[in-house]
């Protein structure tokens, strides 16, 4: 008889222990997870927009067809933002730096939809925060005088660089799956990356 619990109780220590070490081994990897999780959502709030951007001073050449090619485009200068949508933006506004800061800005933020190595509620909600404080800082460079022709304004330079970013079906696609991940969130304060007021047009 008491051989019978000895070796019932060796079961249940050998089920306990192995129960804690399947714990132990969870806790383990959500821990890595979450570390890894943090280091990129610190990654998506430290990336801005730099004035060198702006100016053009790194124009990457036009990728032609290869644009296309895949979901995530081609970044030959590495600057976040997609070469094809870049050049679109140069070319559709040589000649107003404030008007390219705000849609590189707002390119730069929709770039990272696609550029993450980890998909998941606090990297999407990051992305998120992004992509609205960018949206923002588009309305900063008009004026609010005439709110109906301020809101025009607003949204023609936003579907402008809208359109140009997810200009595939497989990119439309992409964002829907994307946006699957998303929880409530808050905005971030409205900062824009450039000064504007430093910007002589």
């Amino acid at each position: 008889m008491l051989k019978k619990i000895l070796k019932v109780l060796k079961w249940i220590g050998i089920v306990i222990l192995v129960g804690f070490v399947i714990v132990v081994i969870i806790r383990v990897f959500h821990f890595y997870n979450l570390d890894k999780t943090n280091v990129e959502v610190a990654k998506i709030h430290s990336t801005k927009l730099q004035m060198a951007d702006v100016l053009g001073t790194n124009l990457p050449p036009d990728p032609g067809a290869q644009a296309d090619a895949t979901v995530q485009g081609i970044d030959v200068n590495k600057n976040g933002i997609r070469d094809d949508v870049e050049l679109a933006i140069f070319k559709e506004y040589p000649n107003s730096v404030k008007t390219r800061a705000v849609l590189l800005q707002y390119a730069l933020a929709l770039q990272m939809e696609v550029t993450q190595p980890i998909v998941n509620e606090e990297t999407v909600i990051a992305v998120t925060q992004e992509e609205d404080r960018a949206y923002v800082c588009i309305g900063d460079i008009f004026s609010r005088e005439d709110l109906d022709k301020f809101s025009v304004e607003t949204e023609i330079l936003n579907k402008f660089v809208e359109e140009k970013q997810f200009n595939t079906v497989d990119r439309k696609n992409y964002r829907t799956e994307f946006y699957k991940n998303i929880g409530s969130y808050k905005s971030l304060d409205r900062v824009c990356d450039i000064d504007y007021s430093s910007l002589p047009n």
